[in-house]
């Protein structure tokens, strides 16, 4: 791996320098069933990882899908504007502020669905496992908890980077 050196002993990642980027290795070969592997990361590794993104990205749509349903039947079950001034309602709309709530989660979850797109889409071309940033591999322990990052640890703690 080629790369532009820092000058100084500190930490790139904990100074203004910009970090060094390394070249991400070419594909090794694509398997049968669409898996680019490199020297890094086995086919054995990218296909349990897909199937993991397939199985996340099931969830976050069916949540997604779950809190638009609930967003909209708040709307269909009452007065957007009726407001509750009893004992039990608050001085708010609780149904708006549930609804937007709903309407946010549902949201997240749906740039979830876009970030696992990527993954897979990563993991078709060859690029999947290497730092959005630095280009360096990303330790597969941080793969298997957060399948669809695209960063170093480091490099999310520094700000360099979306997960």
């Amino acid at each position: 791996m080629s790369a532009k050196k820092s000058t100084s002993g500190q930490s790139p990642l904990l100074s203004n320098e910009v970090p060094s980027v390394y070249e991400i290795p070419p594909p090794r070969g694509t398997s049968k069933d669409g898996i680019s592997y490199t020297k890094d990361f086995d086919v054995k590794f990218l296909k349990a990882q897909r199937e993991e993104l397939e199985a996340r990205k099931a969830g976050e749509l069916k949540r997604a899908t779950r809190l638009e349903d609930e967003a909209e039947s708040l709307i269909e079950d009452g007065e957007m504007g009726d407001v509750q001034f009893d004992d039990e309602g608050g001085e708010g709309d609780t149904m708006v502020v549930q609804r937007d709530l709903d309407r946010l989660l549902s949201s997240q979850a749906r740039q979830t669905v876009e970030e696992i797109d990527e993954a897979l889409e990563r993991i078709k071309v060859g690029t999947y496992g290497y730092s959005e940033v630095s280009g360096l591999p990303i330790p597969r322990e941080r793969l298997e908890a957060l399948p669809e990052t695209t960063v170093l640890a480091a490099e999310k703690v520094s700000g360099a980077g979306r997960r």
